[in-house]
This record gives structure tokens, C-alpha cells and sequence, in this order.
């Protein structure tokens, strides 16, 4: 990939999503953290007085002496990793855009532009064609919601080999998939709380076009598979947790199943891109795995974990699969999505 480094900015960089990305960035082998934006409140400010810095490494010291810049495009970096909120993220991220720059982000807001990929790496690669039909300078790649991307990993080799036609998914959502300071802990300790604004419409939609077809300038829903997601906030840190029942077009077996997660290998394997697991889904037999606790970090999180694979007497199979939200989920997907642009030469020329 050659020794120079990329020079990138973070949008959003004072929030939880943004503090990870710059956690993870620290010491990427393509990637070199330049520049910083957050909110008016913050422009002006070194970094380390503008945040509240929550990360479990300390904060480097190169970018704690950062001046934090407004979210204009007058970066000199070209490539931008975006954890901005949601309220603010369209513009912002369309203005980068328009003005040359390529936003890698983990906000939900151009999702579901025709023309703008919806990517996990290993299972829908294909998909950055669309960044040469946006109408950019530059481009726009989208990372999926936090609990549909582990489902996906998990769904993504069953349905190559077996064609999947229902899915019911229940969701044990970890407190920091809701930002921080996130829930109080009076409304989260001794409780559940059964709901998450949006988060079931996305799941429900977020996977017809991930494993969809891409077409001429746009994606191609695969709406032949019927999805019914109910979502829930646990009292866990990081890790969400998620019940899958699935029915297939003709019955597979249990070992065919097994064979399909712990052979499945994606674009980002056989390019070793540096935050590629090595293996994306990893197949736990102990009938108690996986855990939160046990499991998150996996591959550096970056990988998902399947178990407790049963016969089920409604759909064909039920299983359970664990991701980390934080990582694999939100900010280590969003580099890993920057890491394949770069390996299909799109990044080429913004060195």
C-alpha cells in the first residue's frame, strides 16, 4: 500500500463514536489522524479541553494538542471519518462531499441514498461501485446500524448457500450503542427497557439492501426476505446480544450450517486489510457461548460470534449471535469500510 500515510480528519470528534475512531486510529498502518471537527461549542479549543475523553487507552498526546476545527470542509485532509450525531450529519456530510472529500460514516442519514453503499466488507464488497454514480466531488459510504451488522455477518454465508426467506431477530442491546452519557442508570439498573427509537425499523430494512444486487446506479433490495426484529436496552456495556430464529427455502443441515460460518471468508480476508478478523463469524459449540463478557473482543472485536444453533419448532433453525457494538459496529467498521477503498484504489489520488 505504499509507506505514506493518508492524512484524515474526524467529524464529530468529541462524541463516543468519534473518541473510538480516534482510539482505533491512533496507530493504523494507513492512516494518519490529521484534523479534528465537532460543534461551535468546541472549534477553537485543543482537543483534550473540548472532550470528555471515555476510552479505556489515554488519550495521545499528538492529538490531545489538536485545535479542534468547525465542520466546514476546508480540511486538508481528503478522507473523513464522520461520527456526527444525526440531527446534523446530512449536511454536514453531503457539503464534505460536494467539496471533494470522501466521508466514511457511521451516521444513519444517507443510508438508504440510492446511490450511496451500505457497507459490511465482507458481505457486500461489490457495492462501492456506487460511489462512480454519486454526483460528488468526492463520495459517501455508509456503515449500518450497530445490531444489524452483526446479524448480517452472522446471515450472510446461510443465505449464499441456503437462500433465507424469514427471519425473527430479538435484540439485547448494550448501553453504549445509546452514545454517552446514554441512559440514566435509574432507568437501565434492575430493568430492561423494551424499546429503542428506530432501531427496529433499521433492522428490518438495513439487511434488503445489504444483501441486495447492485444495479445500474443504485441497489436492488433482495425484498424476498421477510424480517421482524423486537429490540431491547440491557444493562451491558458493550456487546449486543441477539436471538435469531430463520427459516431457509429448503431445509439445511446442522453441520451444513456450521461448515457455511466457519469457512465464510469476505473481500477483507483476502486482501488482509489491517482491520480485518480473520475469521468474520466464529461458531461457538458450548451450549452458554457467547457472552458479552467473554466474547466482544474477539478479533479485536472486529469479528462476530454465533452459538446455541437448535432446531426450532416454528422456523427451521434458532441461534444466538454476538458483535461488539462499539467496534466492529460502529467506528472499527467505518476504518474497515476506509481500508477497502483504499485496497480497490479509490483513494488513490487524495494522498
Amino acid at each position: 500500500m505504499g509507506s505514506e500515510k493518508i492524512k484524515v480528519g474526524v467529524l464529530g470528534a468529541t462524541g463516543s463514536v468519534g473518541q473510538k475512531f480516534i482510539e482505533l486510529l491512533v496507530d493504523h498502518p494507513w492512516f494518519e489522524i490529521a484534523e479534528l471537527g465537532a460543534s461551535e461549542r468546541s472549534a477553537g479549543k485543543k482537543y483534550v479541553d473540548a472532550t470528555n475523553w471515555i476510552m479505556k487507552s489515554p488519550l495521545h498526546n499528538n492529538v490531545a494538542d489538536m485545535i479542534v476545527k468547525a465542520c466546514v470542509p476546508n480540511f486538508e485532509s481528503k478522507l473523513i471519518f464522520s461520527g456526527l450525531d444525526s440531527s446534523v450529519a446530512e449536511e454536514i456530510e453531503t457539503d464534505f462531499a460536494n467539496a471533494g472529500y470522501f466521508v466514511i460514516s457511521n451516521s444513519r442519514n444517507h443510508r438508504f441514498d440510492k446511490d450511496v453503499p451500505l457497507m459490511i466488507p465482507e458481505v457486500n464488497a461489490d457495492h462501492l461501485k456506487l460511489i462512480e454514480s454519486q454526483p460528488y466531488k468526492g463520495g459517501i459510504v455508509t456503515n449500518p446500524n450497530c445490531s444489524t451488522i452483526g446479524m448480517v455477518l452472522a446471515l450472510k454465508p446461510l443465505h449464499d448457500a441456503f437462500k433465507i426467506k424469514k427471519i425473527n431477530v430479538v435484540t439485547m442491546q448494550a448501553l453504549s450503542g445509546g452514545g454517552y452519557p446514554g441512559v440514566p442508570s435509574m432507568d437501565i439498573l434492575d430493568n430492561v427497557i423494551p424499546f429503542i427509537d428506530g432501531e427496529e425499523e433499521k433492522m428490518e430494512t438495513e439487511p434488503r439492501k445489504i444483501l441486495g444486487k447492485l444495479g445500474a446506479g443504485e441497489i436492488l433490495f433482495d425484498n424476498d426476505i421477510q424480517i421482524s426484529a423486537q429490540c431491547n436496552r440491557v444493562a451491558v456495556i458493550d456487546g449486543h446480544l441477539e436471538t435469531i430464529q430463520v427459516e431457509f427455502e429448503s431445509k439445511p443441515s446442522k453441520d451444513e450450517i456450521i461448515d457455511a460460518w466457519i469457512n465464510f471468508k469476505g473481500e477483507p480476508q483476502k486482501l488482509n486489510l489491517p482491520f480485518a478478523p480473520k475469521n468474520p463469524v466464529h461458531y461457538f459449540a458450548e451450549p452458554n457461548l457467547p457472552q458479552p463478557k467473554l466474547q466482544r473482543d474477539l478479533e479485536n472485536g472486529m469479528a462476530a460470534s454465533v452459538g446455541r444453533l437448535r432446531e426450532d419448532a416454528l422456523f427451521h433453525y434458532k441461534f444466538i449471535v454476538l458483535s461488539h457494538n462499539t467496534i466492529r459496529g460502529a467506528a472499527g467498521g467505518t476504518i474497515l469500510n476506509a481500508e477497502l477503498l483504499k485496497a480497490k484504489g479509490y483513494l488513490d489520488n487524495i494522498v
